[in-house]
């Protein structure tokens, strides 16, 4: 008999003095997730945690899948994921710690701080670089803006990801030397090149590491022990979910081999993102912790965006009326992140497989508590 190999952990756990009457919510809430992944998580694979933050604590979470496939470890809520472009928000919570300290001003030009980057001819400031607004380019216009090819080590086209290497030195001597895709201010541009530009900006400016900067002066403070910067392919990763993808010829290790950060890069666990959560609600760096958080959330700029609408980044969060959000997709991995911040209510899916959408469970979760009559942002003990 084919089944899904999963450990659930949910709220009745959790809560286990809960009233009978409010069980129910929670059982039926749990029975729909169990659907979801029915459908969508393969059999003896990889797969996703997923979590219902509300008013500050796990109101329930769910492991669906394997941490590693060759030892048959299931994933549960102390895996610990590649958060891929969710680690963004991260980055951008470190440059403004490092303007609160008086040691950066988000108005100046990058190349203050990085003189060795190709000269723009134009000021490029860290604030644009936050908001995406900066006019630098990313992995699809790479190729096209260096002066000559980049090559792997066997002298054919470099081939990004799990088969050719780079180290982040190495990595910033490629994009140090590009120029802008457009001008900046014009227009807002996803460019993962200027989010690692920010790391390194971390690094030049404090004398650390990004990963040193933020486990001192975040992750520690805030007790999030299983969160970091992964800089070092051969690191040892306790409870490390593995990456995977399904290709044509079936299911396979999908593991990057560039361990650049800023970006990307961050590893952390659904226990620590419910600690970073909560700092939202009770922001306790910097020197007025509660002004900085809502200078995190203030967004670095807006645009009009594809759909007639207004695009709004914050700092590593794309704003919306009701919500905000990012969610992360690298080699072997794939995250969603969303707060919706009147309510003090929270979705996280990560999993680990590049096949595998989180949204069949961030994005859905809303709709299934509406269905299910117990979204009720009036009644927070309705659980």
């Amino acid at each position: 008999m084919h089944f899904i190999k999963w450990i659930s952990i949910t709220a009745l756990l959790l809560f286990p003095h809960a009233s009978p009457a409010k069980k129910p919510a929670l059982a039926a809430l749990e029975a729909e997730l169990d659907k979801i992944a029915l459908k969508k998580i393969p059999v003896a694979g990889p797969g996703c945690t997923v979590g219902v933050i509300r008013d500050r604590q796990l109101l329930i979470q769910k492991s669906y899948g394997l941490a590693n496939i060759e030892h048959q470890v299931p994933l549960n809520s102390k895996s610990v994921f590649r958060m891929a472009s969710v680690s963004k928000q991260f980055t951008g919570f470190a440059v403004l710690l490092l303007a609160d300290q008086g040691k950066l001003n988000l108005d100046d030009d990058i190349r203050q701080y990085l003189p060795d980057l190709h000269d723009y001819g134009v000021k490029v400031t860290i604030n644009a670089m936050l908001g995406h607004t900066s006019g630098m380019a990313d992995f699809d216009t790479l190729q096209q803006l260096l002066p000559k090819p980049l090559l792997s080590s066997a002298g054919g086209k470099f081939r990004l990801g799990d088969e050719d290497y780079l180290t982040n030195e190495e990595f910033y001597n490629v994009i140090k030397s590009l120029p802008l895709a457009h001008r900046p201010n014009t227009k807002q541009a996803y460019s993962n090149f200027a989010y690692f530009l920010l790391a390194e900006l971390v690094t030049r400016v404090s004398g650390k590491s990004m990963r040193e900067f933020t486990t001192q002066f975040m992750f520690k403070p805030l007790g999030m022990q299983s969160t970091f910067f992964a800089d070092d392919m051969r690191e040892i990763v306790p409870n490390r979910a593995y990456g995977y993808r399904t290709f044509e010829d079936g299911l396979k290790h999908y593991e990057t081999n560039i361990f650049v950060v800023g970006d990307g890069g961050l590893y952390t666990t659904l226990e620590d993102m419910l600690i970073w959560d909560n700092h939202f609600y009770a922001p306790k760096l910097g020197k007025d912790p509660q002004k900085l958080m809502e200078q995190f959330n203030t967004p670095n700029s807006q645009f009009t965006a594809e759909n007639n609408g207004i695009s709004y980044y914050a700092n590593g969060q794309y704003i919306e009326p009701d919500y905000t959000f990012h969610n992360g997709g690298w080699m072997g991995t794939s995250t969603s992140y969303i707060r919706r911040p009147a309510e003090q209510t929270s979705f996280v899916g990560m999993c680990n497989s590049s096949s595998i959408d989180p949204d069949i469970f961030t994005y859905e979760l809303p709709k299934i508590l509406s269905k299910l009559k117990i979204w009720d942002v009036t009644d927070p003990a309705i659980f």
